[in-house]
């Protein structure tokens, strides 16, 4: 989740905020490639797929800033 520092420095900067969604897009794009990619073990593959629910829930918040 996003701290509230990045939060607020992401509502204050739109530049900031837009490189933070870009970040998170490519890392979510990665994790998935990852994902179809590996032979991980079920606990490996549970963590990291929690890791881009939580990771989309801060897009989220993210895009509603741009609104």
């Amino acid at each position: 989740m996003l701290d509230s520092q990045t939060i607020k420095n992401c509502k204050e900067n739109p530049t900031i905020r837009d490189l933070k969604i870009k970040n998170i897009e490519h890392a979510i794009d990665q994790a998935e490639m990852m994902i179809k990619e590996s032979k991980m073990n079920q606990e490996d593959l549970s963590f990291l797929k929690r890791k881009i629910s939580d990771s989309r829930q801060d897009l989220e918040i993210l895009y509603l800033m741009k609104i």
